[in-house]
């Protein structure tokens, strides 16, 4: 019986060891309303603070202090003035952080969430919100958190300015792409002209092995719409679905068609896929 007390003490002991380590491999954007620390800079120092969504800026980083960790384990707050605030908005990028175990709170005298937080959360269920969540994630590459947030936002008003595109946006990176294509269609009928509509269209038909309508869908923009914005995008994106079905006459009949060759942004990519192509 004790023999048996004794591995569940150690057992235990490990458990929250290993609980209370730093592990750094969160992203910025699944640290949403928790305590983070950054890696340890050169003095030995971790910054701290706490990760928030405003609905305005996006995802904020509020700075709190920095720490240090003694060879117990324990977290040695440097006092930061508590007058100053110091908020970082964050950006989609490949930066990993660790979220930091509750067991430290007293340590960096702080409490689960802050008092300021509520503000933030007050109008967390309109449409508004929902959407701006919903393109925030998107933007992060978390689509299936995304389209949480947009069909939500869906079941309160379906028609919401620009909603139909940013679900089309989650459709088309969860590789849903007849479901991109069934709601960009009925998004077209409401704004016939708007040409990020028609680019997504084109994408997720390109996706959906619907190249002919892809095409045709093209033919439409360059005709019908005023705003060429995205053409050479678009134009590109179809020369790309040739070059993955090396398809060397289709290839350059497209080049010749678009001229895609000499646009400034795309014209350099185009002679590489051009050289891929010629060795295959």
């Amino acid at each position: 019986m004790k023999n048996i007390i004794l591995i569940i003490t150690v057992f235990t002991t490990f458990y929250c060891v290993g609980q209370d380590k730093l592990n750094f491999n969160t992203k910025f954007i699944q640290s949403e309303d928790k305590w983070i620390a950054f890696p340890v800079d050169s003095s030995g120092s971790y910054i701290f603070g706490f990760i928030y969504i405003d609905s305005q800026a996006g995802l904020t980083f509020d700075y709190s202090g920095s720490f240090k960790i003694d060879s117990n384990g324990k977290f040695l707050l440097k006092k930061k003035d508590k007058e100053s605030s110091v908020k970082h908005r964050l950006k989609p990028n490949k930066t990993l952080v660790a979220i930091i175990p509750e067991s430290h709170f007293t340590e960096l005298e702080v409490s689960e969430f802050p008092e300021w937080l509520k503000y933030y959360k007050q109008d967390e269920n309109t449409i508004e919100r929902l959407y701006k969540l919903g393109y925030l994630y998107n933007g992060w590459e978390e689509c299936a958190k995304a389209l949480d947030f947009l069909d939500k936002a869906k079941k309160i008003n379906p028609n919401y300015k620009g909603l139909k595109v940013e679900l089309a946006f989650s459709y088309n990176c969860l590789g849903r792409y007849q479901n991109a294509i069934d709601i960009l269609k009925t998004a077209i009928k409401l704004e016939p002209n708007n040409a990020y509509v028609f680019k997504e269209l084109i994408y997720s038909q390109i996706h959906n092995n619907q190249l002919d309508d892809a095409i045709t869908t093209y033919d439409r923009i360059v005709k019908e719409l005023t705003d060429k914005t995205y053409n050479p995008e678009n134009a590109y994106n179809i020369l790309g679905e040739y070059f993955r079905q090396k398809n060397l006459i289709k290839f350059n009949q497209w080049i010749s068609k678009t001229q895609i060759d000499k646009d400034k942004r795309f014209g350099p990519y185009v002679e590489k896929l051009k050289e891929e192509l010629d060795k295959k």
